[in-house]
């Protein structure tokens, strides 16, 4: 099984990311995708990074968003071809 291509950082006690988790939850269910999640309290790098901006959703690896999930956005980007 591939390493999934959506990662949600987050930390506990984050409503934002509660309702992050529920948008990526309705995304993966119409692409078939899975998502891991990352908690910034566990990682002194990933909170250095975005510790301030979360909850932070990451596509293959790079920033796609933070604060909210765009998911129309995010349907279309991981729908689209990859070159």
């Amino acid at each position: 099984m591939r390493e999934p291509r959506l990662t949600l950082i987050t930390r506990p006690g984050c409503h934002l990311c509660e309702d992050a988790k529920a948008a990526l939850d309705r995304v993966v269910a119409v692409t078939g995708d899975r998502w891991i999640e990352k908690d910034v309290s566990e990682d002194v790098e990933l909170e250095r990074e975005y510790g301030d901006r979360l909850p932070v959703t990451l596509l293959d690896g790079k920033e796609h968003g933070y604060w909210r999930v765009e998911e129309e956005r995010l349907l279309r980007d991981l729908t689209t071809p990859q070159l």
